[in-house]
């Protein structure tokens, strides 16, 4: 696909992304197995990642009634099988949480998944979840989960700060016999806890750790519409801040702010972003506003779990920025999808940016970009945000069509921005 500047792109623009928060799709489903009764859930993300989410659902014996693809109600089972094979696809968040849900049920689990998802590390919801009596025949996928419904809490310090190892073990403890804690180096994002507190569960902050009680009994059933993922909206602010003499105005996104750290960083590189929230209800919701900005150079190494998602696409803004820009600490990009720091950095020396690459991040000299032909490593994020340098020139870029993982609509939305078409 080559993605390439559009002289006469809107200067102003206001829309919404149809771009649901993918992390609450799939918790939106996964949580209904607490629940007792019927959810409605509305707007959800139509994405590979997500469906397979649902389907897993669906064989696990739940009761989906559709008003619309995006817009159902969901009943979970009374009873679960004794066994199911579970295609993950390429969904980590499906994987792991999924895992610490059926590490509670008494039956075997087979877990599999595509060929970059099994080489993804599963030890780290295995390690905890074997201590607390469920069973993992390998620390990578494809594994055999052996259910225990009498697992034990446990106190469990995390040498990962991970959103989905954080969900899993909460899941599992939240169906244990005794109380569990969990901690973890660095606060990773807290959608799971602000969702399942809204619910009814037990979870205590008691100083740097997570008090977990036991369920007595199931917690409520819900209705929850899926704001806009900030995740999505990055890669269109990222867009507006290094194009030039564009206004934009996304609605109705997920404000939670461990979701978006990425947008406090550009703001500290003299990015031009404001946010005007709606909604407080168990999560923030409302619009930002973005404008054309001239960016300087920064050094990124705490919160990291914070913009994990979102670090391929700062590194664009890196590229654009006045200055040299470091990002440290961030080695867990090399076990998501593809190996990002990698990939970042042959992709941007590619486009004629320097890039010094470590273990741990990269240093990037902001600079101009030359046209070249990249590859999306089959990283829809990756695909997503280099995308982003067809603002400032032509870039050919190999295997879009990953970007399906979870943003089925971006090619679509970022016409705004840039010409976008098939190769020649």
């Amino acid at each position: 696909m080559i993605f390439s500047p559009k002289p006469d792109s809107l200067k102003d623009l206001e829309f919404d992304l149809n771009a649901p928060d993918k992390s609450l799709s799939h918790r939106s489903v996964i949580f209904s197995f607490l629940t007792q009764g019927r959810s409605e859930i509305e707007n959800f993300l139509l994405s590979l990642d997500t469906l397979a989410t649902l389907k897993i659902a669906q064989a696990l014996g739940a009761k989906i009634e559709y008003k619309r693809k995006d817009h159902f109600f969901i009943t979970p089972p009374s009873h679960l099988p004794s066994s199911l094979a579970l295609q993950c696809l390429n969904s980590g968040t499906t994987m792991r949480l999924y895992a610490g849900l059926l590490s509670a049920k008494k039956g075997e689990f087979f877990f599999e998944g595509d060929e970059s998802l099994s080489k993804r590390p599963m030890q780290r919801i295995r390690e905890p979840l074997e201590q607390m009596g469920a069973s993992f025949s390998s620390p990578y996928a494809p594994f055999l989960l052996r259910g225990n419904a009498n697992l034990c809490g446990i106190d469990y310090f995390s040498p990962v700060a991970s959103a989905q190892v954080k969900s899993a073990f909460i899941l599992a403890t939240l169906q244990a016999q005794s109380q569990g804690f969990y901690q973890e180096k660095e606060l990773s994002r807290d959608h799971t806890e602000r969702f399942l507190l809204h619910l009814g569960a037990s979870l205590e902050k008691e100083q740097d750790k997570i008090k977990i009680t036991p369920l007595k009994n199931p917690l409520s059933n819900y209705k929850i519409r899926i704001p806009s993922d900030p995740s999505s909206a990055m890669f269109f602010v990222v867009a507006t801040l290094i194009s030039s003499h564009q206004n934009l105005k996304l609605k109705n996104v997920l404000l939670n702010p461990t979701r978006i750290y990425a947008l406090e960083i550009l703001r500290q590189m003299g990015g031009k972003i404001q946010y005007e929230i709606k909604e407080r209800d168990f999560e923030e919701i409302g619009d930002i506003i973005v404008s054309s900005s001239e960016l300087r150079g920064i050094r990124v190494d705490s919160k990291i779990a914070w913009l994990i998602d979102e670090i391929p696409a700062l590194c664009i803004a890196f590229a654009c920025a006045r200055g040299v820009s470091q990002i440290r600490n961030a080695q867990e990009l090399r076990v998501k999808e593809s190996d990002r720091l990698r990939a970042i950095s042959k992709n941007l020396t590619q486009l004629g940016i320097r890039v010094e690459e470590f273990e741990d991040g990269l240093e990037i000299v902001g600079g101009e970009f030359q046209s070249a032909k990249i590859s999306s490593f089959g990283d829809h994020r990756i695909a997503m945000s280099f995308a982003l340098v067809g603002i400032r020139t032509r870039v050919e870029i190999e295997g879009v069509e990953c970007i399906g993982v979870s943003f089925p609509l971006f090619l679509k939305q970022f016409e705004h921005f840039v010409e976008v078409k098939e190769k020649e």
